[in-house]
């Protein structure tokens, strides 16, 4: 029964005026029980006691079991493989034979959780102290295909100002083509950059005794910030950016973006960071933005030249006018062949110098042991080996099908055809197919194209196009 604090001092009352605990039971319309309990004042309704009592399947044995479980957790230190309450009661059940029930074990692991949570000191950051960074995941539609997407996330420790980047792979050009572009973005250096031990920025070690990646400490250099690697499993430790993640994805990614590149992507993230420099965080004296532009003061000032991320490398062209790097084969133009040549790798462009020259430049490939070919590169070379032209795998893999087949139906020698080639760089197959000479009859033209059935959006603009100028 539920006693009132009006009940309660009818209780105390009567008793203070002689009456028994019979009479008051009587008078109050309840049990002697509850009169005896609040008889003499020992027990008040505004507060509860505790209530617990141990299972008698609970042994000695059982417990221990359950906290070898949890301390073999906390050595191993994985997020993702640790014990849950069922998966011990599972064990409990087949290594120990135990007969109590699931929430018995659940009641018990919450308990024996409660008493080994580790307690954090809350920090404080002065201005330009500290920028923390870290590596996330999205999903994302890029080019209408689903993709996972890596996000950069970067926190000035002071002011809370964030910072969001996407890339195609986390490696180390994009690791350090993300810094750079952070201190750019807010102006300034940290006197200290605070990042996990992931091997884009650490060679060996972990947290006090990591030795930087090469790259990593050239940029450290260059910037004069001070490189600081957290403990293992030690997320608190950069704490302010760990909900940065999800916060992008909550955010920004929900529903799903489509875009075409990840240029427009990183537009939506700066956009929405942008936002959140109106917001003022609970405890904060200002807002984020207003405590920005105190804290850019306190930043260094960013060296006259800027660091270059780029990957560099060296090559030589082989006899069918590649560069391997980074296990795919990248295209030149021909007259190099046999040249050695260097190779500069930013987060999404391949390109290949000679003599200071840029000769060939590719979007990066982020498969392996692919061959990525430019036409134009072997045109000379196709003028010349006119029987190689519909072989060729640089005219195969770099047009479509139905163009070809066309091509093929055309009685054109190989300088013609050449010539219809070069023009595919700058003009749609379409286009060229309609400016044929008036000999090619256009009724194949349909027909090639039909049969194909190769894009239908393009196919009926084709026509369209066909008809008007029939007219």
């Amino acid at each position: 029964m539920v006693i009132t604090l009006e009940l309660y001092k009818e209780i105390r009352k009567k008793r203070l005026n002689g009456m028994s605990q019979r009479q008051i039971a009587a008078a109050l319309h309840i049990s002697r029980n509850t009169v005896k309990k609040y008889w003499d004042g020992e027990n008040v309704p505004w507060e509860r006691k505790s209530y617990s009592r141990k299972a008698s399947v609970l042994t000695e044995e059982v417990v221990d079991f359950v906290r070898k479980c949890l301390d073999e957790d906390t050595r191993c230190k994985s997020r993702k493989q640790h014990h849950t309450a069922r998966r011990i009661f599972e064990r409990l059940v087949a290594e120990c034979g135990f007969t109590g029930g699931e929430t018995t074990v659940r009641r018990l692991v919450k308990e024996l959780r409660e008493k080994n949570q580790e307690a954090f000191v809350p920090l404080a950051f002065p201005p330009g102290d500290a920028l923390q960074i870290d590596w996330g995941e999205a999903t994302v539609y890029l080019d209408s295909m689903k993709k996972t997407v890596n996000l950069f996330c970067a926190r000035l420790c002071y002011s809370d100002a964030p910072i969001v980047l996407a890339y195609r792979r986390q490696n180390e050009e994009s690791f350090l083509d993300a810094l750079v572009q952070v201190f750019q973005y807010f102006g300034g250096v940290p006197k200290r950059v605070i990042f996990d031990n992931g091997k884009v920025a650490v060679k060996d070690g972990f947290g006090a005794h990591a030795r930087k990646q090469a790259g990593y400490a050239a940029l450290s250099a260059h910037y004069g910030f001070e490189a600081v690697f957290c403990n293992p499993a030690s997320g608190n430790e950069k704490g302010l950016v760990e909900g940065l993640v999800g916060y992008i994805r909550r955010n920004v990614c929900v529903p799903i973006p489509k875009v075409d590149t990840i240029e427009e992507l990183n537009r939506m993230f700066r956009e929405k960071c942008q936002q959140y420099l109106s917001h003022q965080i609970r405890g904060k004296e200002s807002s984020v933005g207003k405590m920005l532009m105190q804290e850019r003061d306190k930043l260094y000032p960013l060296p006259r030249y800027p660091f270059d991320p780029c990957k560099r490398a060296t090559g030589r062209v082989d006899r069918f006018c590649t560069v391997r790097f980074d296990t795919n084969n990248y295209s030149v133009p021909a007259a190099y062949c046999g040249k050695e040549v260097s190779v500069r790798a930013s987060p999404e462009t391949v390109s290949f110098y000679f003599g200071g020259q840029c000769i060939s430049r590719h979007r990066r490939c982020l498969e392996r042991k692919q061959s990525i070919y430019n036409l134009e590169h072997y045109l000379p070379l196709l003028e010349k080996k006119g029987r190689a032209i519909f072989y060729a795998r640089p005219v195969q893999e770099t047009l479509p099908a139905y163009f070809l087949d066309w091509l093929q139906r055309q009685e054109l020698s190989p300088k013609e055809l050449v010539a219809l080639l070069s023009r595919c760089g700058e003009e749609s197959c379409e286009d060229i197919m309609m400016e044929a000479p008036c000999h090619i009859a256009h009724d194949q033209i349909e027909d090639t194209v039909a049969v194909q059935a190769v894009d239908l959006h393009n196919y009926d603009a084709f026509l369209t196009g066909k008809a008007g100028a029939a007219v």
